[in-house]
């Protein structure tokens, strides 16, 4: 921009509650999770889908939202971006079966990847005339992610406790509309010309969420069996179209040259392992504590603040600092061990146990690990890629991130189904369910550390540091709490 904004602090204040809320998004719901199984007939394999259709499809297309930012103008695509997000919400809250449950889902998910990398284009416009104003935002901006699951683990409990769990998603459409109405505080770009990757967007898309089905269909129909091969085989192909298709048109989602910055591929796989140990974590904790300990929705959510509030603290406040000491490799590293040893912990969780024994000390150690490796492998991503591909680097992280998150939540559904989670009313089956999920995340988590350690280039620290805020705000921040 040429001038300075003179309202762009108050337009930051919507960018920020968008943030805010998207990250809110993923997790509201997990309290809510038994009772929508009870009103829509989920079975207990397949209420993953609640979460999974929202993360497909924010990953999926969280590329081609940065891309349609570009070429339509940031604040056009934010405002669609909430329309969409508006329109699933309805759709969620009014469903009366799993199949339209899954849908409103779907299209939320689609509304956060339109809404993500447009505020992070917009932020970059109203702040990037002065590198001191824009880490002041840049912080700001990224505080809201943290609080933004805080105050959905908060409100989940109490809306579905003394409300409905509809009121969940209710809850977007007047804060939406709100938003929608506040964005004239935000700069206008004119649309130009280019093309845009559908098919590309299209193929990742369709890939990723077969090879989820398949995943989640195997226990039933067998690993071996002539659909889940087919299923595997096809989710393949597609994903082999997509990497074809990134090599032959004119403008890609993802050029693959982008890969040959240092460290972004070591940085997205242990982002990827990173979700696939967390997000099932934060899932089955949810159903551990409803569904054995027999916590109610504003206590099951009440339980897991603890977390959540170690989660805001260290992220905005303690990651940064220690980045400036010991530079990511030693983080990410250090951060997915100790969440492994969390989630190990957390698998000794006995059918008549505690809160303050079974689950408090387990989980602020993982909140701990999730703290620590995050932003230090967001931001090592991010660190080598030149400043034309940065938002590039952060869209391909944060979509490994939520790739991470479907397939691990996917493949450990599978594993605690066939360790007795199947069996509702069973205590002792649905414990020896979890926790065997549990340990698999541990193991994930515990691979993802050792692969950083023996992988991963060292950087000096300071340098490190240097990019803190920039990775600690990047678009679509999928913390999961």
């Amino acid at each position: 921009m040429s001038t300075v904004n003179p309202r762009r602090w108050w337009a930051l204040t919507v960018l920020a509650a968008a943030q805010f809320m998207v990250i809110m998004d993923t997790s509201i719901i997990g309290v809510a999770l038994p009772e929508m199984q009870k009103d829509l007939g989920f079975s207990q394999g397949e209420l993953q889908w609640v979460f999974n259709a929202y993360v497909i499809a924010f990953g999926g297309l969280l590329l081609l939202g940065g891309r349609l930012s570009d070429l339509l103008g940031a604040r056009k695509v934010f405002n669609a971006g909430w329309v969409v997000m508006i329109a699933g919400s309805v759709v969620a809250a009014a469903a009366q079966t799993a199949w339209v449950e899954v849908v409103g889902r779907a299209v939320q998910g689609a509304g956060g990847a339109l809404i993500a990398p447009a505020a992070m284009t917009l932020l970059m416009m109203l702040f990037g005339h002065d590198p001191k104003e824009l880490g002041k935002a840049m912080a700001l901006y990224g505080a809201a992610a943290p609080a933004g699951g805080t105050a959905g683990v908060f409100l989940g409990g109490v809306f579905t406790e003394w409300l409905s769990w509809p009121w969940v998603f209710i809850v977007y459409v007047p804060i939406g509309l709100a938003t929608l109405a506040a964005t004239r505080l935000l700069p206008s770009v004119e649309s130009r010309r280019g093309s845009v990757d559908v098919l590309g967007a299209a193929a990742v898309t369709a890939g990723l969420a077969l090879t989820v089905f398949a995943v989640v269909r195997a226990p039933e129909a067998g690993w071996g069996s002539t659909g889940t091969v087919l299923q595997l085989a096809g989710a393949a192909a597609l994903l082999i179209l997509f990497l074809v298709i990134q090599r032959s048109v004119r403008r890609p989602l993802m050029p693959l040259g982008i890969w040959r910055v240092p460290r972004l591929g070591p940085a997205n796989l242990a982002m990827t392992l990173l979700g696939a140990a967390w997000i099932p974590m934060w899932y089955f904790l949810n159903l551990y504590l409803q569904q054995v300990l027999g916590h109610g929705a504003f206590a099951s959510g009440a339980a897991l603040l603890p977390m959540t509030v170690l989660l805001m603290i260290f992220m905005t406040a303690v990651t940064a600092r220690l980045m400036g000491r010991f530079g990511a490799k030693p983080l990410i590293a250090g951060g997915l061990l100790v969440l492994a040893a969390g989630l190990l912990w957390l698998s000794a969780a006995e059918p008549t146990g505690t809160f303050l024994i079974d689950v408090l000390p387990a989980s602020l150690v993982a909140a701990l690990g999730m703290s620590l490796a995050y932003i230090p492998a967001m931001m090592a991503a991010m660190s080598g890629a030149p400043q034309e591909q940065a938002g590039l680097a952060s869209g391909i992280v944060n979509t490994t991130y939520n790739v991470g998150s479907a397939l691990g939540l996917a493949a450990l559904t599978a594993v605690a189904m066939s360790q007795g989670a199947g069996e509702p009313g069973n205590l002792p089956a649905l414990t020896d369910g979890f926790s065997s999920a549990f340990i698999g995340a541990a193991v994930i988590a515990a691979v993802g550390g050792i692969v950083t350690l023996l992988v991963m280039r060292g950087e000096k620290p300071a340098a490190a540091a240097a990019q803190a805020p920039s990775a600690s705000a990047s678009h679509g921040e999928q913390v999961g709490v």
